[in-house]
């Protein structure tokens, strides 16, 4: 059906396994990180077709953005240019979220950055400055970006946040170590969080994506790499922007309440954990 986002419910809700929920994010104020492309464009895509209203946060490619933002379907979206990273800066894009799209409902952290920064291979200075941006894009921009989310929704009445994390996070990354801690800490603060914040009718999941089809992995899987990669899974591939949305617009929804706290794997079965 054109304009409508199916999501499959295998016994999360109960609606029965194999049973389909039209999701409809009607009126909804949305705030999306790192929404210029990739992960984050397909998620501003999603809502937008289940007629939501997106705040599209982007660093400094204002060319991407604007195609994300004329690609959206409906009306009144926004472009918010905020290097969320930086505490001013991140405080400033929940304030003009809120500013211009009149409430904040939804908040999905998404951006992110990878950098290989192999332990035996690089030297001191460049393994600190590492650590240094990867943490603070990756772990301490959204840990703020929630909390200043949460301040609004606390008193409007509540609201949803979807962190986008990795199977890093899990299966550890050997030559980007400080990616896979920082996808560690989103896990353990949005847990935290997902306690912390439930009384307040704030609920909080967790989406983490294998490889994917995106600018960021674009160079690895052009590589000689990339057949390892996606033989990683069984599927034979590795994942679509649009499948990673259909996880966080599921999180995002009503009645799904009850996951808040929860990590969904969207790696194919590349990594499996009990």
């Amino acid at each position: 059906m054109d304009g409508a986002f199916f999501i499959s419910i295998a016994g999360c809700l109960d609606f029965g396994i194999g049973s389909m929920m039209m999701l409809n994010f009607s009126g909804k104020k949305i705030m999306v990180t790192g929404a210029s492309r990739g992960i984050g464009c397909a998620v501003a895509k999603a809502f937008a077709e289940t007629g939501g209203i997106v705040a599209v946060n982007f660093k400094d490619n204002q060319k991407s953005a604007s195609e994300t933002l004329n690609a959206l379907d409906g009306e009144g979206h926004v472009l918010i240019k905020a290097d969320v990273s930086i505490p001013e800066e991140a405080r400033r894009a929940v304030e003009e979220s809120v500013s211009r799209l009149n409430g904040l409902d939804i908040v999905v952290n998404n951006a992110g950055i990878f950098e290989q920064h192999p332990v035996g291979s690089v030297d001191f200075d460049e393994w600190c400055l590492a650590w240094q941006k990867t943490i603070g894009v990756n772990l301490i921009g959204p840990a703020n970006i929630c909390y200043l989310a949460a301040q609004h929704m606390m008193q409007s009445g509540g609201g949803r946040i979807v962190n986008i994390s990795s199977r890093g996070a899990f299966r550890g990354e050997p030559d980007s170590p400080a990616y896979g801690a920082s996808k560690a800490g989103v896990n353990a603060f949005s847990q935290s969080l997902a306690v912390a914040l439930a009384p307040h009718n704030i609920f909080i999941g967790v989406v983490a994506p294998g490889f994917v089809e995106t600018d960021m992995a674009a160079n690895i899987l052009a590589s000689p790499a990339g057949d390892a990669i996606r033989a990683q899974s069984p599927l034979g591939r590795v994942a679509r922007p649009e499948e990673i949305a259909g996880a966080v617009l599921f999180l995002a929804s009503d009645g799904a309440e009850f996951t808040t706290g929860t990590i969904i794997d969207v790696n194919g079965a590349s990594y499996l954990r009990s």
